[in-house]
């Protein structure tokens, strides 16, 4: 391979294609426990708040005997 612009060759479809899942794949890894954790938690968090503005809206829209 040459380092002349006139000479290079792009990569193909398929190798652009490889490179792109390979890097896309390796960005969703969590790089330390810490992260991980984090992730974890906050994922945690959502769900919780979830299931209480779940539980918050069935009380007000409740019939009244």
């Amino acid at each position: 391979m040459s380092n002349r612009p006139s000479e290079r060759t792009r990569p193909a479809a398929a190798e652009r294609e490889a490179r792109k899942v390979f890097r896309d794949t390796g960005a969703k890894v969590p790089a330390s426990e810490y992260e991980r954790d984090q992730q974890a938690f906050y994922a945690n968090r959502e769900r919780l708040k979830a299931e209480r503005l779940a539980r918050e809206a069935a009380v007000e829209h409740k019939p009244k005997s």
